[in-house]
């Protein structure tokens, strides 16, 4: 009974985590997008160190493991703004390509330094959120479907997640719907229910395809009665009208 609480407790979190960013985001943008990715990865490798142990399972897992954490550390450097100079003591990018391009060579690296151990199913997983980040839509495509079909469960669904936002933006709309429905029947710890039903309904709203947005939001309305994710649902309904 405590190991199903404490199970439930990591879902609700996650997914509150998800719709409160969903609520602050009023217009969504591929930058936007990418953000709540990473936001969404970053939850995940937490949850699943917690609950599967892998983060430690091997000597070049354990080597693995710390060289992404100092890739995951590059991509949340902060920007200085335009024109100030670089401070040894305070690590910055002069801008966000810059960071991902950094970031980029540090998951490559792990890559082919440690190809066979779980982390570097993870580091793919970033690798391709830095190619998108840079536009690098093949590459990215590539990397997300690769951590889709030999991932762990959870980390699957996360790069199954990214795919789908990534069909989302290059107007793929029902390969990308298919996989969010995908996502919805069989949900994950890491992709809950409620997180693929509002990415559904909204790739809909931005597809100019009001009706089908309207039916998973009252679905999502009527499934979480007044809770964060039905509260969510119920302002975007008003939106539709």
């Amino acid at each position: 009974m405590r190991a199903q609480t404490r199970h439930q407790l990591k879902q609700d979190a996650f997914s509150r985590a998800t719709i409160q960013a969903a609520e602050r985001t009023k217009d969504w943008t591929v930058e936007h997008r990418s953000t709540l990715i990473i936001s969404v990865v970053a939850a995940a490798i937490v949850i699943a160190a917690v609950a599967g142990g892998w983060y430690h399972l091997s000597q070049q897992n354990d080597k693995a493991s710390l060289d992404l954490n100092q890739a995951v550390r590059t991509m949340d450097t902060p920007l200085r703004a335009a024109g100030t100079p670089a401070q040894p003591d305070f690590p910055s990018f002069e801008s966000a390509k810059e960071r991902n391009e950094a970031a980029k060579k540090q998951f490559q690296a792990i890559l082919d330094k440690y190809p066979h151990t779980h982390t570097a199913d993870t580091a793919r997983y970033l690798l391709g959120v830095t190619e998108s980040n840079l536009s690098d839509t093949a590459n990215a495509e590539k990397n997300f479907k690769e951590v889709a079909s030999s991932g762990s469960r959870d980390l699957a669904a996360i790069a199954k997640f990214a795919l789908a936002s990534l069909y989302g933006e290059t107007n793929r709309t029902k390969e990308a719907a298919s996989l969010y429905q995908e996502l919805i029947n069989k949900p994950t710890t890491s992709v809950s229910k409620v997180t693929a039903q509002l990415q559904l309904a909204d790739l809909y709203q931005n597809s100019n395809q009001p009706l089908d947005a309207k039916r998973i939001y009252e679905q999502v309305k009527k499934e979480n009665p007044g809770n964060e994710a039905g509260q969510l649902a119920t302002q975007k309904l008003a939106q539709l009208k």
